[in-house]
């Protein structure tokens, strides 16, 4: 088996996309289940202006980021695939969580060869940059967006704020289970 490099985002994806849904209906005092984020925006369902989540934001993704829920399956797999692949994290969050996202990978005892945060979702010059070979995503548009400029695969972790369509490189699938067979199919 050819050792690929694999570009892995980290939230939504590694992690369970509903990881934030508590904290919402905390702070919000709201119901909702991870069905009802029907959009990647969130600041629309909450009934705030999108400053006004982002202030929300500041205050609360270093714990939120701190306590993340692993994705099911997403350890024993990125576990099985360090033996033979590179697997680079890049993520859209602040640069300034670099070491909580480190300790957070250490604690959950996940591999990683590198780890870049971009404080940006424009995800497309660290794709380029690292010359990864297949990437992970949650994010509709990044994951279109990278697998038509890049033209490498790419597997969108399907969620109910991403379910719009998709080009041909871009495999949706269920779970961790389900991508690890893509990578399977597509490189064996």
């Amino acid at each position: 088996m050819k050792k690929r490099r694999f570009g892995i985002d980290i939230d939504g994806t590694v992690t369970d996309p509903a990881t934030f849904v508590p904290y919402l209906n905390e702070h919000f005092n709201k119901s909702f289940t991870l069905d009802d984020l029907k959009e990647y925006e969130l600041s629309g369902l909450l009934g705030i202006t999108p400053e006004e989540f982002w202030k929300w934001m500041l205050v609360h993704e270093k714990h939120i980021y701190s306590n993340s829920n692993l994705a099911a399956h997403a350890k024993g797999i990125l576990t099985d695939w360090n033996m033979f692949h590179e697997l680079f994290y890049i993520s859209a969050r602040s640069k300034e969580y670099h070491d909580i996202t480190t300790d957070w990978f250490n604690r959950q005892e996940l591999p990683f060869h590198h780890i870049e945060l971009l404080g940006s979702h424009n995800k497309l010059e660290a794709v380029k940059k690292h010359g990864v070979d297949i990437f992970f995503e949650d994010k509709h548009d990044n994951a279109c967006a990278i697998a038509e400029e890049c033209k490498i695969p790419v597997i969108l972790m399907d969620t109910p704020y991403n379910r719009e369509s998709v080009p041909t490189l871009v495999y949706r699938v269920d779970n961790w289970i389900r991508a690890k067979e893509t990578v399977d199919t597509l490189f064996n």
